[in-house]
């Protein structure tokens, strides 16, 4: 609005500066014309060389006519008016002397005048220049008062714009990182939490819809778990059946057996026992899913679980000539047994599926303040770098899979993992210096809601 109103005054200062200068020259001019058809007509005593005269006469009235059009000022005006007055004056002599030729001598008298109204020609001309600088002056006033103005604004704007960039920063970032949380969350499976997004219309419609995918993927999820646990009770009353016969089998209770029929009957046995392990984990994973699995914590020795674990795993160990080496101290922790003694049957069951043959598995034990760290490490292929990131993930299996050994069903980790920070605990895969795959599981000695 400075600028405006400064480029608007300019612009009518510049037109009326023009105009006055232009006019002002035409006034001497026309004067300088009329004095001369008069001497001229003196000299020669020819009254046609008035023609010049009353051209110029004429010229003089437009441009006064013209001037008085403009903003003047009061003693401009009054300069213009005088001019007027003289120019009348000499013109009413000079008409007279046109019609009476007798009286043309009289016009000498006249010069006197021509002389006058040229001097207020120059004063009108001069104070107009004189106005001129003034309203230059003012001009510069005002772009100075226009620049002083610009200024406090900018400084005052810079703040303001950049409160207005913060603002819409947080306007838009937020929920843009709420947006981002769900994502990820959904990624991660964590399906519970609701996504809830503020912001911008847009957004929260965004928002509104990545919740309603993840009440889809909810109730996939739970129709998955649902399906898993309906099947795997189905499939575990005709096992057991199946495992009681082959024991029976085994054990000759149904009479001798011949070396070949032993050696199915010990075959049926281990693979019954091995979909009996499938189908607990499957149940076992349901349990989870569902938040049915209760921990029942009790002072239990970490050792003595240890050791069971090995005994059950023995036969495997055998089959596959491995050596334990087996360092463990006795620590008492509180826990809930039966799911400790799943977390080490899984991590002690991959160890010895990607064993190779005659080679050793590592077992130790640290106590590292108040919690124990139970490192189990085996001698095989180790982990593929694209696998180290999902090992954990239900039902993902690794690249790295003995050709001999049964596919499993993927969820052996994920079940340990679950259940140690159950017990407020992890599960860690550590990156190994050497071939192998080591794991370290770490848990809280003592009950953390003993103390809460």
């Amino acid at each position: 609005m400075s600028i405006d109103r400064l480029a608007e005054h300019s612009r009518k200062a510049v037109y009326q500066s023009v105009q006055i200068t232009l006019a002002s020259h035409t006034l001497t001019k026309e004067i300088n014309t009329m004095e001369r058809s008069v001497r001229q007509t003196l000299i020669l005593g020819d009254e046609s060389l008035l023609g010049g005269y009353f051209q110029a006469h004429t010229k003089f009235k437009n441009s006064t006519a013209n001037l008085f059009q403009l903003s003047l000022h009061t003693e401009q005006k009054q300069l213009l008016e005088q001019l007027q007055s003289l120019e009348a004056d000499i013109s009413q002599k000079v008409t007279a002397a046109s019609q009476a030729p007798e009286k043309l001598r009289e016009l000498t008298q006249s010069f006197q005048s021509f002389a006058l109204l040229l001097d207020s020609a120059r004063n009108f001309s001069d104070f107009g220049y004189a106005l001129i600088g003034l309203e230059i002056d003012e001009m510069q006033n005002m772009a100075e008062r226009a620049h002083t103005v610009m200024v406090w604004e900018l400084f005052a704007l810079v703040p303001f714009a950049i409160f207005l960039a913060l603002g819409f920063s947080l306007l838009i970032t937020r929920p843009i990182r709420q947006i981002d949380e769900a994502i990820r969350n959904m990624g991660q499976g964590e399906l519970s939490k609701i996504v809830r997004v503020d912001g911008p219309q847009d957004l929260m419609y965004l928002g509104e819809r990545l919740d309603w995918m993840r009440r889809r993927l909810l109730k996939l999820e739970e129709q998955k778990t649902k399906f898993l646990r309906h099947v795997s009770h189905e499939l575990k009353t005709p096992l057991t059946s199946m495992r009681e016969g082959a024991d029976l089998l085994a054990e000759g209770v149904v009479g001798e057996l011949t070396v070949k029929q032993q050696q199915i009957a010990n075959i049926l046995h281990s693979n019954s026992i091995q979909l009996q392990k499938r189908i607990e984990d499957l149940l076992n994973f349901s349990a989870l899913q569902t938040e049915k699995s209760a921990l029942i914590k009790q002072k239990t020795n970490l050792a003595g679980i240890l050791s069971v674990v090995l005994q059950d795993q023995n036969l495997a160990i055998m089959n596959k000539n491995l050596k334990i080496d087996l360092a463990c101290t006795e620590l008492m922790i509180d826990c809930d047994e039966q799911k400790i003694r799943i977390i080490i049957d899984n991590l002690l069951s991959n160890a010895i599926k990607f064993s190779p043959l005659g080679s050793r598995i590592k077992i130790w034990t640290n106590k590292v303040d108040d919690s124990v760290q139970l490192d189990i490490m085996d001698a095989g292929p180790g982990i593929d770098k694209i696998d180290q990131d999902k090992v954990f993930e239900p039902f993902y299996q690794g690249r790295s899979m003995p050709d001999s050994h049964i596919r499993g069903t993927g969820l052996g980790l994920s079940i340990a993992r679950e259940y140690a920070l159950a017990h407020g605990g992890s599960i860690d895969l550590v990156q190994p210096s050497k071939a192998g795959a080591h794991f370290s599981l770490t848990l809280p000695i003592h009950d953390p809601e003993s103390y809460s």
